[in-house]
C-alpha cells in the first residue's frame, strides 16, 4: 500500500493500529507532496519515538518545537532523546524550558535537568568494567533478554524465524515476533550459532524473557496474548510496556508467564501461571532467585506504584505460588520497571526509567529480598549507557555476564554485551587540548570541552564511549599491557586517533594520556613537535618519525583533507642553500608520509628556507645551537577540506 499513492486516513489508521514501522513511510511519503504541517510533522516524530530510534527522534521532535503551537510534550520528548543521544546540555536546556511551560511538572523537569549533570559525571569517570559484543550472537535485528543456562545462552530475538516463506510480522516494529533462541558454549569460550530453542515453547507470536529453576528442569517464560481491542487502557507492546487508548479496530497484546518441564523428549507442553489475567493486565519477565523459592516477575496489574512494577510470589506447600505481592516503593516508582533478575549473590537487578538515570532504559541494583530492599544504586558506565540497558545476567561468580543495550545503534536495535570486572584498577587518565601557537616556536595547551571519545580494545569494533569535561578530562578503566585505540572527535576539529598500550603495576594506578584535536579550516596550522633537522642535512630523525607518524594518523582518519609541509632552515648557509635545503627537508617528510601509504596528491612539500624565522638568529646574530634548532622545522598547513 505505502508504494501507491496514500491518504491522510490510511497513514492516521496505521498509526491508531500501533504499526508504526508501516505509518512511517506513509507519513513520510505525505510530507514529500505539500507543504511540512505541525500535525504530519509530529505524527513522523511520534513514529520515530516509538520505534526507538533516538537520532531521528530528536530531529523530528525539534521540527515540531519550530511550530509555534507545538504542545510543550515536544520539548520533553525532544530532550528525552537528546539526552539519549549524548546531548546532555541540550537536554538540559529543554528540560528546564518544559518545567517553564508546563509548572505542575517543573519538579520533575528539574530532576531530569540534574540528572544530565550526573550522567556526563559518570560519563567522565567509568566504573572498571569491560564490555564487548560476543562472537556469533548478535544479529541485525534486536537481541535481548540473556539467561545463563547450563553454561550456555539462551536469549530472546525477532531475526526471521524458521524457513518458512510465510513470516509472522509485528506492525510495531516491521520485525518478526520475537522467539527464544539457544546458543552453545564451546570449549574455547566461544559460542556456536544460535538455534531456535524447543519447538514446544516458541509459537506463533512473542516468546522471551526465560528463567531457570536451579536444577534446570523447569523454565519460566513470557508470551503474549491477544485481547480484542476496546475503549481500555492497555499495553500494546509487550516489550515496550506502552499504554495507548485502544480502538475497536485493535487486538491488544497482554503479557503472560507460561512454565514448561524438561522432558526426555525435550520440553513439556507449556502451562499457564496461576495469576496470568490477560483480560484485564499483563505479567510478564519472569526471574527466579537463586534458590528458586521466589519469582519475581513485571505486571501493570491495578494497584501498583507506576506504570509497570515489579512483583514476587514465593513458593508455597505442594509448589503452588503465593499470590502476587508488590516489590515495594525502593524498587519500584511512579515510571516504568522491569527485567528483573536476581544475581548469585542474591542481589536484585532490574531496568528502570523512573529511577534517575544516564538516558533510556537504566540497570539498577538494590540489596534485600522481596519487599525489603536497601541501597539502591545505578550501575552508572559503562554497564549503563545514554542508550537503553536492560536485561542483566550473572555468571557463577557475580562479576561478569551479559546485558543488552542499544548504544551505538542508529536504528534503537538492541544487542546482547559481554561484560566482566577489571581485576587490574588501572585508570587512563585523558586530557584533551588544543594547541594556541605562541612566540618563537612555542604554544599553550587549551583543554577542549565536549569531545566525543571512542575507546577501543584491541580486536573489538565497539567502541565505549564518553566525553571530555570541562577541563578536557576523561578517564577510562584499563589493563596494564593490553592495546587500545582511542577516537577523539568534535565539530569544527579534525578526527584524531591514537593508539595506547598504558603500563601500570605496583603503585602506578594511573596513566596519563594526552590527545591533540586541531581545528578543520583552511589554512590552519596543525602543529606538530619534534620535526627538527641535523645542521646541513635533510634526512628524517627517528625522533621525528612517530611524530611523523601522528600526521599520518591524522590523514588516514581525515581522508578529504590536503595539506602542505612546509620545511623552514635556520638563518646558516646562503639565502639561495637553505631555500633548496628546506625543499629538500619538505620533501623528505612528504616521501615518508607517502611510503606510509597516504596519496601523493594529498600532499604539498614547500620549501621556505629562512624567511620566517622564529627568533632573532638571523644573519650576523650569534645564538646556540638550541636556538638555531627551533627554526629547523617543519610546519603542517591545511589546503583543503
Amino acid at each position: 500500500m505505502i508504494a501507491q499513492k496514500i491518504t491522510l486516513k490510511e497513514a492516521d489508521a496505521l498509526f491508531k493500529r500501533f504499526q508504526y514501522a508501516l505509518a512511517l513511510p506513509a507519513y513520510q511519503q505525505l510530507l514529500k507532496n505539500q507543504k511540512p504541517t505541525l500535525y504530519l510533522t509530529r505524527q513522523i516524530a511520534e513514529c520515530y519515538r516509538q520505534l526507538n530510534q533516538a537520532k531521528e527522534t530528536e530531529i523530528w521532535y525539534n521540527r515540531v518545537l519550530q511550530f509555534p503551537d507545538a504542545a510543550p510534550e515536544a520539548l520533553k520528548y525532544a530532550a528525552d532523546a537528546a539526552r539519549k543521544n549524548s546531548h546532555y546540555e541540550k537536554a538540559k536546556q529543554q528540560y528546564l524550558q518544559y518545567g517553564q511551560r508546563v509548572p505542575d511538572q517543573a519538579g520533575l523537569a528539574n530532576q531530569l535537568a540534574a540528572i544530565c549533570d550526573s550522567a556526563q559525571l559518570w560519563l567522565a569517570q567509568p566504573q572498571p568494567y569491560e564490555l564487548q559484543k560476543p562472537k556469533g550472537i548478535n544479529s541485525t535485528n534486536a537481541d535481548f533478554s540473556p539467561v545463563i543456562f547450563q553454561n550456555n545462552l539462551v536469549f530472546t530475538s525477532d531475526r526471521p524465524f524458521g524457513t518458512s516463506k510465510k513470516k509472522n510480522t509485528s506492525g510495531w516494529t516491521g520485525k518478526p515476533f520475537p522467539k527464544l533462541y539457544l546458543s552453545i558454549k564451546k570449549n574455547d569460550g566461544q559460542y556456536e550459532a544460535p538455534v531456535p530453542f524447543d519447538k514446544n515453547i516458541n509459537n506463533k507470536y512473542h516468546n522471551g524473557s526465560a528463567t531457570f529453576s536451579p536444577d534446570s528442569q523447569t523454565m519460566y517464560f513470557t508470551r503474549i496474548d491477544q485481547q480484542k481491542g476496546g475503549a481500555v487502557k492497555t499495553n500494546t507492546d509487550p516489550f515496550s510496556w506502552v499504554k495507548f487508548e485502544a480502538n475497536e479496530d485493535t487486538y491488544i497484546n497482554r503479557l503472560e508467564i507460561f512454565v514448561s518441564r524438561k522432558t526426555n523428549q525435550g520440553w513439556s507442553e507449556p502451562e499457564p501461571f496461576p495469576y496470568n489475567n490477560p483480560e484485564v493486565y499483563s505479567v510478564g519477565h519472569p526471574a527466579l532467585s537463586p534458590d528458586g523459592e521466589t519469582l519475581y516477575f513485571v505486571s501493570d496489574m491495578p494497584g501498583g506504584f507506576g506504570q509497570t512494577d515489579i512483583y514476587y510470589c514465593t513458593r508455597q506447600a505442594g509448589n503452588r505460588w503465593s499470590k502476587p505481592v508488590n516489590a515495594g516503593k525502593v524498587i519500584n516508582t511512579s515510571g516504568k520497571e522491569s527485567f528483573p533478575v536476581v544475581s548469585p549473590t542474591g542481589k536484585l537487578y532490574f531496568a528502570s526509567e523512573g529511577h534517575p538515570g544516564m538516558g533510556g532504559l537504566d540497570i539498577f541494583e538494590a540489596e534485600g529480598a522481596k519487599a525489603n530492599w536497601k541501597n539502591l544504586k545505578n550501575l552508572k558506565f559503562p554497564l549503563n549507557s545514554p542508550a537503553d540497558d536492560f536485561g542483566i545476567t550473572f555468571d557463577e561468580t557475580s562479576e561478569g555476564g551479559f546485558l543488552v543495550s542499544n548504544r551505538n545503534s542508529a536504528e534503537g536495535t538492541d544487542d546482547i554485551y559481554a561484560f566482566k570486572l577489571v581485576q587490574t584498577r588501572c585508570t587512563l587518565a585523558g586530557k584533551v587540548v588544543e594547541h594556541i601557537p605562541g612566540t618563537k616556536g612555542t604554544f599553550t595547551d587549551k583543554p577542549v570541552t565536549q569531545v566525543l571519545i571512542r575507546f577501543y580494545a584491541a580486536g573489538d569494533t565497539t567502541a565505549l564511549t564518553t566525553y571530555s569535561d570541562a577541563q578536557g578530562n576523561f578517564t577510562f578503566p584499563v589493563k596494564s599491557g593490553a592495546t587500545y585505540t582511542i577516537k577523539a572527535s568534535k565539530q569544527g576539529y579534525l578526527l584524531n586517533s591514537t593508539e595506547i598500550t598504558p603500563t601500570c603495576g605496583g603503585e602506578v594506578e594511573v596513566f596519563p594520556v594526552s590527545i591533540v584535536l586541531n581545528r578543520n579550516a583552511l589554512n590552519n596550522t596543525i602543529v606538530l613537535e619534534n620535526i627538527y633537522y641535523d645542521f646541513d642535512k635533510f634526512d628524517i630523525r627517528p625522533e621525528a618519525m612517530p611524530e611523523l607518524d601522528k600526521l599520518v594518523r591524522i590523514l588516514q582518519d581525515n581522508p578529504t583533507i590536503r595539506i602542505e609541509l612546509g620545511s623552514h632552515t635556520d638563518s646558516r648557509q646562503t639565502a639561495a642553500y637553505n631555500q633548496r635545503l628546506s625543499q629538500l627537508r619538505a620533501e623528505a617528510a612528504v616521501n615518508y608520509i607517502i611510503s606510509r601509504g597516504i596519496a601523493p596528491e594529498r600532499l604539498i612539500a614547500k620549501g621556505y628556507g629562512e624567511t620566517q624565522l622564529l627568533n632573532d638568529c638571523k644573519d650576523g646574530v650569534t645564538c646556540s645551537e638550541l636556538e638555531h634548532q627551533i627554526n629547523r622545522r617543519t610546519v603542517v598547513r591545511i589546503l583543503s577540506q
